[in-house]
């Protein structure tokens, strides 16, 4: 498993702290900051980043454990993992539904628990309670770590076939999307009517390409023998999108859409995310690939260590941030949404997060080595 093996890759640490930083600044309505995140550019967001990177380092990291120790204490791990994002998610849900609460005493405005999607709790608590632990019920903004758990809680039994028979997995998990875009097949969430916002039989193939991809590492340099080509297709897909896109914006572009186009891309689904999405994804990181290479001078510049400390402290930031937009969201709509309060907002949002990430990253430093055990030398998932 050469990916298990190579040094280690801190692209991903950077990365995954710019998707963190992404989904901060996109989960506050209205603001002006997140025409700087590639949501506003393309059919696929920061949502596709982090989910690729979280199956790429969860290879990374339990990978060299199947193969030191065994499915079992591997598979042990890894639940204890899930455990502790099950764990962040209740901390988190009930952090986020008392500032739901708050604000909306504070402020008189109930219509904030209806537009977070938190009336269930009202209407039927005990009800909701059990759902919410159930992974069923949660309110805005709060899809991800639901996903990312699913995702991790099915590995255990990924993990072995991945690292022996990667393009076999890829495969399945290419069959199960579309079974799950053919069939519509979903998860039940709550209230009755819903479904999971990311479902997970959709999403798990952007997170099992991206641990296909840790295994087979140098062995994807065949296809740099059709770079020409490939390059040529991802530039221009890359174009299309950006151009429909903005056409959502800007309505002169929108009319220059024909309508059998619209009729062919739309709706782009995001719940079972739609094949452009995809598309779009694959595009953008085929770019990355060759413009980002794993041994390039600039990945160690000063200036980066930031994002990649975000990316170390990954689950910490991720429920920082999430915490952080709603309070972002308030104060904007206090100011009347205006350019500079938007500014601000993420400013020192994107700041507070980033205070925590070295605040994390001096306890990690500081705990005594006698008592550490191994790590392995790439990165650790969410």
């Amino acid at each position: 498993m050469a990916a298990a093996d190579s040094a280690r890759d801190i692209r991903l640490d950077l990365f995954r702290g710019l998707a963190l930083w992404f989904i901060f600044i996109d989960h506050i309505p209205t603001n002006i900051a997140s025409w700087l995140t590639v949501r506003n550019y393309g059919f696929s967001d920061a949502t596709e980043i982090f989910v690729f990177i979280s199956g790429y380092a969860a290879v990374i990291a339990y990978g060299r454990m199947l193969e030191r120790e065994g499915w079992t204490r591997s598979a042990a791990r890894i639940y204890r993992r899930v455990w502790q994002l099950y764990v962040a998610h209740i901390l988190l849900f009930v952090a986020f539904s008392a500032q739901i609460a708050w604000v909306s005493i504070a402020r008189d405005t109930p219509a904030l628990i209806e537009e977070m999607e938190l009336l269930g709790l009202g209407q039927n608590p005990y009800r909701a309670i059990l759902e919410a632990a159930l992974l069923k019920f949660r309110p805005v903004n709060l899809d991800v770590l639901p996903l990312y758990i699913v995702l991790l809680a099915a590995f255990p039994l990924v993990l072995p076939v991945v690292v022996r028979w990667p393009l076999a997995v890829v495969a399945a998990s290419f069959v199960l999307y579309a079974a799950t875009c053919r069939y519509n097949w979903s998860l039940p969430a709550y209230p009755e009517e819903k479904v999971w916002y990311f479902n997970p039989m959709a999403w798990q193939v952007v997170f099992h390409v991206g641990a296909a991809c840790a295994v087979l590492g140098p062995q994807l340099g065949w296809l740099d023998r059709f770079h020409r080509v490939l390059t040529t297709l991802a530039v221009a897909f890359i174009v299309f999108s950006a151009f429909i896109a903005l056409s959502w914006h800007y309505n002169p572009l929108e009319r220059l859409v024909p309508a059998w186009v619209s009729r062919q891309i739309y709706p782009i689904d995001k719940t079972n995310i739609d094949v452009l999405r995809f598309l779009h994804f694959l595009a953008v990181a085929w770019l990355v690939r060759w413009l980002v290479p794993i041994d390039a001078a600039f990945l160690k510049w000063p200036i980066w260590q930031p994002l990649r400390r975000c990316g170390e402290a990954s689950l910490l930031i991720f429920c920082i941030g999430t915490f952080l937009a709603l309070s972002g969201q308030v104060v904007v709509s206090h100011y009347e949404d205006s350019i500079m309060s938007q500014i601000v907002v993420s400013i020192m949002g994107l700041l507070i997060m980033c205070l925590a990430a070295y605040i994390a990253a001096w306890f990690k430093d500081g705990t005594p080595r006698a008592g550490r055990r191994a790590s392995p030398p790439a990165t650790v998932p969410l």
